[in-house]
């Protein structure tokens, strides 16, 4: 007997960044570069493993732990460190949780939001932001979705005025989310200034953010620096949410591990949160895992191990800064057509080209170049054994707009 009429349920459509990756990967051309998935590569564009968390596993290995269950909220040593390397500083008002990367973390602080802030609530995305959080709010219940200025496409750069009028509007009660630093997609961040700016309106009109620090060290290079926003809202003492990853500043990609952290009022507020967060987690996937939250904890709670990190952050920062100056001096060389000055002003891993959807489709079809469809492009894709290719393919793209 048939109960689910399996004809009635439609095929998904591909993930716009992974169905371009599935297209690069079943090319065969010897030239082909892949500039489309946010992760680090080094020099011969193959992923790069930090030493320091190479060290620390082997120590874990000789260790042998056992593969026991973690407390529902994760493993105590990480979430404290990780509390610290977002804030400066560990607070009984803050309540932390370990999460399944920044992706898990923003679902969970999503589905808080949703519980006891309710399924109505305003929530503002910058107009220009990571696609997949809308996927995740709504899978969590929240559709009342609604932007704010932060890109403006004609002048590739920040709209910080027009931003700042939006969010003089926001009725008080409902949620921001901002970039913590190396904005996703566009690379163009928040100055301090404009932070500054910022944490005051948003106390002012009573509206709760949510900070998505995804990068935190791969924007400047400068751990500390990078998380200048969420140390200023807990400065000012503001009430607000953080969603940390480790997927990059540590090249966990695949063991899952970031930290939702809730600042609240007191100690007592954040021990209700983090009873909350824990029967969220339970109900969503149980338990986190311990071997990556056991490699954050020891390279973060060991000062000789942090600074060898924060070290070699440093290196992995500085090299994708000498790929945007060598990709834009091959263009400006070449004399490309268009302002090329946004590749070495933006920041992070990703910047936006200015390259239309046309052009994107040709660098794919007649160059096997492989990019995100609005022109965004991951820098450490790019090295010196193909960044004449690639700026020759972008040089001819758009010469020939046809």
């Amino acid at each position: 007997m048939q109960v689910i009429n399996w004809n009635s349920i439609p095929l998904a459509p591909p993930d716009p960044i992974f169905g371009i990756l599935k297209m690069c990967n079943e090319d065969k051309d010897p030239n082909k570069i892949s500039l489309v998935v946010g992760a680090y590569r080094d020099e011969n564009g193959k992923p790069y493993l930090f030493n320091v968390v190479k060290k620390v596993e082997e120590e874990i290995f000789k260790s042998k732990l056992d593969k026991e269950y973690l407390l529902l909220t994760g493993d105590v040593a990480f979430c404290t460190q990780s509390q610290k390397l977002a804030f400066g500083e560990n607070s009984p008002k803050i309540a932390t949780v370990q999460a399944l990367s920044g992706t898990g973390a923003l679902f969970l602080g999503a589905t808080f939001i949703r519980k006891f802030l309710g399924d109505k609530i305003k929530i503002y995305f910058p107009d220009e932001t990571w696609p997949n959080h809308y996927g995740v709010f709504k899978d969590a219940g929240l559709s009342n979705i609604i932007t704010y200025p932060y890109y403006d496409p004609s002048k590739n750069a920040l709209c910080f005025d027009k931003m700042l009028e939006c969010i003089k509007t926001i009725e008080p009660g409902s949620v921001i989310l901002l970039h913590a630093c190396a904005h996703n997609p566009t690379g163009v961040d928040l100055s301090k200034e404009n932070w500054n700016v910022l944490v005051k309106e948003i106390r002012e009109r009573k509206i709760f953010p949510f900070i998505d620090m995804a990068y935190q060290g791969f924007a400047t290079g400068d751990i500390e620096g990078d998380a200048y926003s969420v140390r200023l809202f807990f400065k000012e003492n503001m009430e607000f949410m953080v969603a940390q990853s480790y997927a990059k500043n540590m090249g966990l990609y695949n063991e899952r591990i970031g930290a939702l952290s809730i600042v609240t009022d007191s100690k007592e507020s954040s021990d209700r949160v983090l009873s909350q967060l824990g029967i969220e987690a339970r109900t969503s996937y149980s338990n986190p895992p311990a071997h990556g939250a056991r490699i954050v904890a020891r390279i973060l709670g060991n000062e000789a191990l942090y600074n060898e990190w924060k070290e070699e952050v440093k290196i992995v920062s500085l090299r994708i800064q000498k790929m945007r100056k060598l990709l834009y001096d091959k263009l400006v060389e070449m004399k490309t057509p268009g302002n090329w000055k946004p590749i070495i002003e933006q920041i992070g891993m990703f910047t936006y080209t200015g390259l239309n959807v046309k052009q994107c489709e040709r660098l794919m079809k007649n160059h096997h170049v492989y990019l995100v469809m609005n022109g965004r492009i991951s820098v450490p894709a790019i090295n010196e054994h193909n960044v004449d290719y690639l700026a020759k393919a972008i040089n001819e793209v758009v010469l020939n707009p046809n």
